[in-house]
Protein backbone atom coordinates (compact mmCIF):
# COMPACT_ATOMS: atom_id res chain seq x y z
CA UNK A 1 0.00 0.00 0.00
CA UNK A 2 1.01 3.60 -0.51
CA UNK A 3 2.06 5.54 2.57
CA UNK A 4 -1.05 6.68 4.49
CA UNK A 5 0.32 9.49 6.68
CA UNK A 6 2.53 11.79 4.62
CA UNK A 7 2.83 14.85 6.85
CA UNK A 8 3.15 15.40 10.60
CA UNK A 9 0.43 18.04 10.16
CA UNK A 10 -1.94 15.16 9.44
CA UNK A 11 -3.22 15.19 12.99
CA UNK A 12 -6.05 16.83 14.93
CA UNK A 13 -5.52 20.44 15.92
CA UNK A 14 -6.03 19.84 19.62
CA UNK A 15 -2.94 17.62 19.71
CA UNK A 16 -0.82 20.69 19.04
CA UNK A 17 -2.80 22.79 21.52
CA UNK A 18 -2.35 20.21 24.25
CA UNK A 19 1.20 19.53 23.08
CA UNK A 20 2.29 23.11 23.65
CA UNK A 21 0.86 23.11 27.17
CA UNK A 22 2.47 19.72 27.88
CA UNK A 23 5.81 21.01 26.60
CA UNK A 24 5.71 24.10 28.81
CA UNK A 25 4.16 22.62 31.95
CA UNK A 26 4.45 18.80 32.00
CA UNK A 27 7.52 17.81 29.96
CA UNK A 28 8.50 14.99 32.35
CA UNK A 29 5.11 13.25 32.42
CA UNK A 30 5.00 9.74 30.94
CA UNK A 31 1.96 7.95 29.58
CA UNK A 32 0.81 4.60 28.26
CA UNK A 33 -1.80 4.45 25.51
CA UNK A 34 -3.82 1.38 24.54
CA UNK A 35 -5.75 0.59 21.37
CA UNK A 36 -9.22 -0.92 21.59
CA UNK A 37 -11.63 -2.11 18.93
CA UNK A 38 -15.19 -1.93 20.27
CA UNK A 39 -16.66 -3.87 17.32
CA UNK A 40 -17.17 -7.46 18.45
CA UNK A 41 -17.38 -8.82 14.89
CA UNK A 42 -14.16 -7.25 13.56
CA UNK A 43 -10.93 -9.19 13.17
CA UNK A 44 -7.57 -7.96 11.92
CA UNK A 45 -5.66 -10.56 9.93
CA UNK A 46 -1.89 -11.07 10.36
CA UNK A 47 -1.43 -9.40 6.96
CA UNK A 48 -3.33 -6.34 8.19
CA UNK A 49 -1.26 -6.19 11.35
CA UNK A 50 1.97 -6.34 9.36
CA UNK A 51 0.77 -3.54 7.05
CA UNK A 52 -0.24 -1.44 10.06
CA UNK A 53 3.22 -2.00 11.54
CA UNK A 54 4.95 -0.90 8.34
CA UNK A 55 2.69 2.15 7.95
CA UNK A 56 3.48 3.26 11.51
CA UNK A 57 7.18 2.71 10.81
CA UNK A 58 6.89 4.96 7.76
CA UNK A 59 5.02 7.59 9.78
CA UNK A 60 7.89 7.60 12.28
CA UNK A 61 10.31 8.59 9.50
CA UNK A 62 8.49 11.90 8.93
CA UNK A 63 9.76 15.31 10.02
CA UNK A 64 8.21 18.78 9.95
CA UNK A 65 9.39 21.01 7.13
CA UNK A 66 9.81 24.74 7.54
CA UNK A 67 6.66 25.63 5.62
CA UNK A 68 4.59 23.47 7.96
CA UNK A 69 6.17 25.05 11.02
CA UNK A 70 5.54 28.54 9.72
CA UNK A 71 1.90 27.64 9.19
CA UNK A 72 1.61 26.52 12.81
CA UNK A 73 3.39 29.68 13.94
CA UNK A 74 0.72 31.75 12.14
CA UNK A 75 -1.93 30.40 14.53
CA UNK A 76 -2.22 33.04 17.21
CA UNK A 77 -1.84 30.89 20.33
CA UNK A 78 1.24 28.91 19.30
CA UNK A 79 4.51 30.21 20.72
CA UNK A 80 7.96 30.27 19.17
CA UNK A 81 9.38 28.05 21.91
CA UNK A 82 6.97 25.24 20.99
CA UNK A 83 7.60 25.68 17.27
CA UNK A 84 11.33 25.35 17.95
CA UNK A 85 10.63 22.12 19.85
CA UNK A 86 8.61 20.74 16.91
CA UNK A 87 11.52 21.60 14.62
CA UNK A 88 13.48 18.92 16.49
CA UNK A 89 10.62 16.52 17.27
CA UNK A 90 9.78 13.33 15.44
CA UNK A 91 7.86 10.14 16.25
CA UNK A 92 9.79 7.18 17.67
CA UNK A 93 8.92 3.70 16.43
CA UNK A 94 10.57 2.38 19.59
CA UNK A 95 7.63 3.77 21.58
CA UNK A 96 5.23 1.34 19.85
CA UNK A 97 4.37 -2.27 20.65
CA UNK A 98 2.26 -3.90 17.91
CA UNK A 99 1.20 -7.55 18.19
CA UNK A 100 -1.49 -9.95 16.97
CA UNK A 101 -2.99 -10.84 20.35
CA UNK A 102 -6.46 -9.90 21.64
CA UNK A 103 -9.78 -11.23 20.30
CA UNK A 104 -9.76 -8.66 17.47
CA UNK A 105 -6.29 -9.75 16.34
CA UNK A 106 -4.58 -6.41 16.98
CA UNK A 107 -2.90 -4.94 20.05
CA UNK A 108 -1.18 -1.57 19.94
CA UNK A 109 0.38 0.15 22.93
CA UNK A 110 2.60 3.18 23.11
CA UNK A 111 4.79 4.09 26.07
CA UNK A 112 7.00 7.09 26.63
CA UNK A 113 6.84 10.78 27.41
CA UNK A 114 3.42 12.37 27.18
CA UNK A 115 4.96 14.80 24.68
CA UNK A 116 5.56 11.87 22.33
CA UNK A 117 2.74 9.44 22.97
CA UNK A 118 -0.02 12.04 22.81
CA UNK A 119 0.96 12.71 19.20
CA UNK A 120 0.64 9.06 18.15
CA UNK A 121 -3.07 8.50 18.82
CA UNK A 122 -4.65 10.12 15.76
CA UNK A 123 -2.19 8.94 13.04
CA UNK A 124 -2.33 5.41 14.48
CA UNK A 125 -6.12 5.26 14.33
CA UNK A 126 -6.14 6.73 10.81
CA UNK A 127 -3.66 4.06 9.70
CA UNK A 128 -5.64 1.22 11.31
CA UNK A 129 -8.85 2.38 9.65
CA UNK A 130 -7.43 2.73 6.17
CA UNK A 131 -5.55 -0.55 6.26
CA UNK A 132 -8.65 -2.39 7.45
CA UNK A 133 -10.99 -0.98 4.80
CA UNK A 134 -8.53 -1.30 1.93
CA UNK A 135 -7.64 -4.91 2.80
CA UNK A 136 -11.07 -6.11 3.94
CA UNK A 137 -13.29 -4.74 1.15
CA UNK A 138 -13.28 -3.69 -2.48
CA UNK A 139 -11.99 -0.19 -1.86
CA UNK A 140 -13.14 1.24 -5.21
CA UNK A 141 -16.72 0.19 -4.41
CA UNK A 142 -16.46 1.77 -0.96
CA UNK A 143 -15.24 5.03 -2.46
CA UNK A 144 -18.09 5.00 -4.98
CA UNK A 145 -20.63 4.68 -2.17
CA UNK A 146 -18.76 7.34 -0.18
CA UNK A 147 -18.91 9.82 -3.09
CA UNK A 148 -22.62 9.22 -3.64
CA UNK A 149 -23.47 9.70 0.03
CA UNK A 150 -21.25 12.78 0.24
CA UNK A 151 -22.98 14.33 -2.79
CA UNK A 152 -26.42 13.52 -1.37
CA UNK A 153 -25.77 14.97 2.07
CA UNK A 154 -24.04 18.06 0.67
CA UNK A 155 -27.02 18.70 -1.61
CA UNK A 156 -29.29 18.85 1.43
CA UNK A 157 -27.19 21.72 2.79
CA UNK A 158 -26.95 23.51 -0.55
CA UNK A 159 -30.72 23.47 -1.11
CA UNK A 160 -31.41 24.58 2.46
CA UNK A 161 -33.25 21.42 3.47
CA UNK A 162 -30.91 21.15 6.47
CA UNK A 163 -29.45 24.14 8.30
CA UNK A 164 -26.53 23.48 10.63
CA UNK A 165 -25.17 26.93 11.32
CA UNK A 166 -21.43 26.58 12.07
CA UNK A 167 -20.01 23.08 11.60
CA UNK A 168 -16.61 21.45 11.13
CA UNK A 169 -15.23 18.11 10.00
CA UNK A 170 -13.77 16.02 12.85
CA UNK A 171 -13.26 12.63 11.16
CA UNK A 172 -9.53 12.04 10.86
CA UNK A 173 -9.27 9.25 13.42
CA UNK A 174 -12.07 7.17 11.86
CA UNK A 175 -11.88 8.20 8.22
CA UNK A 176 -12.27 5.70 5.41
CA UNK A 177 -9.01 6.92 3.91
CA UNK A 178 -6.92 10.02 3.35
CA UNK A 179 -8.48 10.26 -0.12
CA UNK A 180 -12.01 10.17 1.31
CA UNK A 181 -11.40 12.77 4.00
CA UNK A 182 -9.72 15.15 1.55
CA UNK A 183 -12.62 14.78 -0.89
CA UNK A 184 -15.09 15.56 1.90
CA UNK A 185 -13.22 18.66 3.09
CA UNK A 186 -12.71 19.90 -0.47
CA UNK A 187 -16.38 19.40 -1.32
CA UNK A 188 -17.68 21.06 1.83
CA UNK A 189 -15.27 23.99 1.46
CA UNK A 190 -16.15 24.67 -2.17
CA UNK A 191 -19.94 24.72 -1.82
CA UNK A 192 -22.10 27.59 -0.59
CA UNK A 193 -24.98 27.08 1.83
CA UNK A 194 -27.91 29.37 2.73
CA UNK A 195 -27.88 28.73 6.49
CA UNK A 196 -24.85 26.53 7.14
CA UNK A 197 -21.22 27.62 7.51
CA UNK A 198 -18.41 25.12 6.96
CA UNK A 199 -15.81 26.47 9.39
CA UNK A 200 -13.00 23.99 8.86
CA UNK A 201 -11.51 20.66 9.82
CA UNK A 202 -9.62 19.17 12.74
CA UNK A 203 -7.04 17.83 10.25
CA UNK A 204 -4.33 20.52 10.27
CA UNK A 205 -2.85 19.34 6.97
CA UNK A 206 -6.17 19.69 5.14
CA UNK A 207 -6.95 22.99 6.88
CA UNK A 208 -3.69 24.37 5.53
CA UNK A 209 -4.23 22.93 2.05
CA UNK A 210 -7.80 24.20 1.63
CA UNK A 211 -7.37 27.44 3.58
CA UNK A 212 -10.04 26.69 6.17
CA UNK A 213 -9.79 26.94 9.95
CA UNK A 214 -7.96 24.19 11.88
CA UNK A 215 -10.54 23.42 14.56
CA UNK A 216 -10.03 21.80 17.96
CA UNK A 217 -10.56 22.08 21.69
CA UNK A 218 -9.03 19.79 24.32
CA UNK A 219 -9.25 16.03 24.79
CA UNK A 220 -10.03 13.79 27.74
CA UNK A 221 -6.33 12.96 28.08
CA UNK A 222 -5.65 16.54 29.21
CA UNK A 223 -8.04 16.27 32.14
CA UNK A 224 -7.16 12.67 32.99
CA UNK A 225 -3.39 13.11 33.01
CA UNK A 226 -3.30 16.42 34.86
CA UNK A 227 -5.95 15.45 37.38
CA UNK A 228 -4.88 11.85 37.95
CA UNK A 229 -1.24 11.65 36.85
CA UNK A 230 -0.07 13.56 39.92
CA UNK A 231 -0.50 11.10 42.77
CA UNK A 232 -1.11 13.90 45.26
CA UNK A 233 -4.28 15.06 43.49
CA UNK A 234 -7.80 14.01 44.38
CA UNK A 235 -9.15 12.78 41.01
CA UNK A 236 -12.57 14.33 41.72
CA UNK A 237 -10.89 17.73 41.20
CA UNK A 238 -9.34 16.77 37.82
CA UNK A 239 -11.30 19.43 35.97
CA UNK A 240 -10.10 22.24 38.22
CA UNK A 241 -6.44 21.34 37.70
CA UNK A 242 -6.95 20.94 33.95
CA UNK A 243 -8.81 24.23 33.51
CA UNK A 244 -6.29 26.08 35.66
CA UNK A 245 -3.31 24.89 33.62
CA UNK A 246 -5.11 25.60 30.34
CA UNK A 247 -5.74 29.19 31.38
CA UNK A 248 -2.10 29.54 32.43
CA UNK A 249 -1.10 28.52 28.91
CA UNK A 250 -3.70 30.33 26.81
CA UNK A 251 -5.49 32.96 28.90
CA UNK A 252 -8.70 33.74 27.05
CA UNK A 253 -7.51 32.14 23.77
CA UNK A 254 -8.31 28.66 22.53
CA UNK A 255 -10.95 28.21 25.19
CA UNK A 256 -13.55 25.46 24.72
CA UNK A 257 -13.79 23.21 27.76
CA UNK A 258 -14.60 19.50 27.58
CA UNK A 259 -17.15 18.57 30.24
CA UNK A 260 -17.47 14.80 30.54
CA UNK A 261 -14.06 13.39 31.54
CA UNK A 262 -15.33 12.64 35.07
CA UNK A 263 -19.03 13.45 34.46
CA UNK A 264 -20.50 16.81 33.56
CA UNK A 265 -22.09 17.26 36.99
CA UNK A 266 -18.66 17.08 38.62
CA UNK A 267 -17.25 19.40 35.94
CA UNK A 268 -19.82 22.05 36.83
CA UNK A 269 -18.55 22.15 40.42
CA UNK A 270 -15.31 23.61 39.06
CA UNK A 271 -16.72 25.54 36.11
CA UNK A 272 -17.70 28.54 38.18
CA UNK A 273 -17.67 32.26 37.38
CA UNK A 274 -13.97 32.67 36.55
CA UNK A 275 -13.72 29.73 34.16
CA UNK A 276 -17.26 30.26 32.89
CA UNK A 277 -16.20 33.77 31.89
CA UNK A 278 -12.74 32.95 30.50
CA UNK A 279 -13.74 29.97 28.36
CA UNK A 280 -15.67 30.80 25.20
CA UNK A 281 -17.76 27.66 25.40
CA UNK A 282 -18.07 23.98 26.24
CA UNK A 283 -18.00 20.72 24.26
CA UNK A 284 -20.49 17.85 24.48
CA UNK A 285 -19.11 14.33 23.91
CA UNK A 286 -21.46 11.92 25.70
CA UNK A 287 -24.94 11.63 27.12
CA UNK A 288 -28.20 13.15 25.94
CA UNK A 289 -27.23 16.35 24.04
CA UNK A 290 -30.52 18.12 24.80
CA UNK A 291 -30.27 17.47 28.54
CA UNK A 292 -26.63 18.53 28.46
CA UNK A 293 -27.34 21.76 26.57
CA UNK A 294 -30.22 22.68 28.88
CA UNK A 295 -27.99 22.01 31.87
CA UNK A 296 -25.16 24.17 30.52
CA UNK A 297 -27.50 27.06 29.70
CA UNK A 298 -29.04 26.90 33.17
CA UNK A 299 -25.55 26.87 34.69
CA UNK A 300 -24.47 29.94 32.75
CA UNK A 301 -27.64 31.74 33.81
CA UNK A 302 -27.04 30.79 37.43
CA UNK A 303 -23.55 32.31 37.16
CA UNK A 304 -25.03 35.52 35.74
CA UNK A 305 -23.44 34.88 32.32
CA UNK A 306 -25.57 35.38 29.22
CA UNK A 307 -25.53 31.96 27.49
CA UNK A 308 -26.04 33.69 24.15
CA UNK A 309 -22.42 34.84 24.44
CA UNK A 310 -21.17 31.25 24.83
CA UNK A 311 -20.81 28.36 22.39
CA UNK A 312 -22.27 24.89 22.84
CA UNK A 313 -20.10 22.63 20.65
CA UNK A 314 -21.65 19.23 19.97
CA UNK A 315 -19.35 16.42 18.80
CA UNK A 316 -20.89 13.08 19.79
CA UNK A 317 -22.05 10.70 17.03
CA UNK A 318 -23.57 13.43 14.89
CA UNK A 319 -25.05 13.44 11.42
CA UNK A 320 -26.52 16.41 9.57
CA UNK A 321 -30.10 15.67 10.62
CA UNK A 322 -29.22 15.45 14.34
CA UNK A 323 -27.21 18.65 14.05
CA UNK A 324 -30.09 20.43 12.31
CA UNK A 325 -32.49 19.44 15.12
CA UNK A 326 -30.04 20.49 17.84
CA UNK A 327 -29.49 23.87 16.18
CA UNK A 328 -33.23 24.45 15.92
CA UNK A 329 -33.64 23.65 19.61
CA UNK A 330 -30.75 25.78 20.94
CA UNK A 331 -30.12 28.51 18.34
CA UNK A 332 -32.04 31.28 20.13
CA UNK A 333 -30.55 30.45 23.53
CA UNK A 334 -26.79 30.07 22.86
CA UNK A 335 -24.25 29.98 20.08
CA UNK A 336 -24.29 26.50 18.56
CA UNK A 337 -21.56 24.67 16.64
CA UNK A 338 -20.91 21.10 15.55
CA UNK A 339 -17.90 18.86 15.08
CA UNK A 340 -18.99 16.00 12.82
CA UNK A 341 -16.66 13.07 12.28
CA UNK A 342 -17.49 9.60 10.98
CA UNK A 343 -20.66 10.71 9.18
CA UNK A 344 -18.56 13.00 6.99
CA UNK A 345 -15.29 11.05 6.72
CA UNK A 346 -16.44 7.39 6.66
CA UNK A 347 -20.03 7.09 5.46
CA UNK A 348 -20.20 4.12 3.05
CA UNK A 349 -22.24 0.99 2.40
CA UNK A 350 -20.18 -0.80 5.07
CA UNK A 351 -20.32 -0.01 8.81
CA UNK A 352 -17.53 2.14 10.23
CA UNK A 353 -15.12 0.81 12.81
CA UNK A 354 -15.56 1.86 16.42
CA UNK A 355 -11.93 2.05 17.48
CA UNK A 356 -10.21 4.18 20.09
CA UNK A 357 -6.78 4.70 21.56
CA UNK A 358 -6.87 5.98 25.11
CA UNK A 359 -4.50 6.93 27.90
CA UNK A 360 -4.45 4.07 30.40
CA UNK A 361 -1.52 5.14 32.61
CA UNK A 362 0.16 8.41 33.51
CA UNK A 363 3.41 8.48 35.50
CA UNK A 364 2.97 4.78 36.23
CA UNK A 365 -0.48 5.31 37.73
CA UNK A 366 -3.83 4.19 36.37
CA UNK A 367 -6.05 6.89 34.88
CA UNK A 368 -9.74 6.62 34.04
CA UNK A 369 -12.42 8.43 32.11
CA UNK A 370 -15.80 8.37 33.86
CA UNK A 371 -18.10 9.46 31.06
CA UNK A 372 -21.73 10.60 31.20
CA UNK A 373 -22.72 7.23 29.68
CA UNK A 374 -21.50 3.66 30.11
CA UNK A 375 -19.21 2.25 27.44
CA UNK A 376 -17.17 5.33 26.52
CA UNK A 377 -14.60 4.97 29.28
CA UNK A 378 -11.42 2.91 29.20
CA UNK A 379 -9.29 1.77 32.14
CA UNK A 380 -7.39 -1.46 32.72
CA UNK A 381 -7.92 -1.49 36.50
CA UNK A 382 -11.51 -1.94 37.73
CA UNK A 383 -10.43 -1.11 41.30
CA UNK A 384 -9.14 2.26 40.15
CA UNK A 385 -12.45 3.03 38.44
CA UNK A 386 -14.23 2.25 41.72
CA UNK A 387 -11.81 4.55 43.57
CA UNK A 388 -12.41 7.45 41.19
CA UNK A 389 -16.16 6.98 41.37
CA UNK A 390 -16.03 6.97 45.18
CA UNK A 391 -14.05 10.23 45.11
CA UNK A 392 -16.58 11.81 42.77
CA UNK A 393 -19.55 10.57 44.83
CA UNK A 394 -18.02 11.91 48.05
CA UNK A 395 -17.32 15.27 46.49
CA UNK A 396 -20.80 15.58 45.02
CA UNK A 397 -22.33 14.74 48.41
CA UNK A 398 -20.07 16.69 50.77
CA UNK A 399 -18.09 19.43 49.02
CA UNK A 400 -19.75 22.82 49.33
CA UNK A 401 -18.18 24.30 46.21
CA UNK A 402 -19.71 27.73 46.83
CA UNK A 403 -17.48 28.37 49.85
Amino acid sequence: MEQIINSLLEIDTYKFSMGQAIYHQFPSYTTTWSFKCRNEDVHFTPEMVEEIREQIRAYCDLRFDEEELQYLKSIIWFKSSYIDFLRLWHPRFEDFTITEDDPCGLVIETRGTWLNTSMYEIPTLAIVNEVYFRMRYDYSSLMASFRKRLDDKTARLVNGELNLGAFSEFGLRRRLSAEAQELAVKTLAENKYPDSIFVGTSNVYLAKKYKVTPVGTMAHEWIMCIGQGNHKHNPAYSNWYALDHWVKEYGILNGTALTDAITTDCFLRDFQLTYGTLFSGVRHDSGDPYEWGDKMIAHYEELGIDPKTKTLLFSDSLDFERADKLRTYFKDRAKVAFGIGTYIANDTDEPALNIVMKTTECNGMDVAKISDVEGKGMCKNPDYIKYVKRCIDWRMSHDDYRN
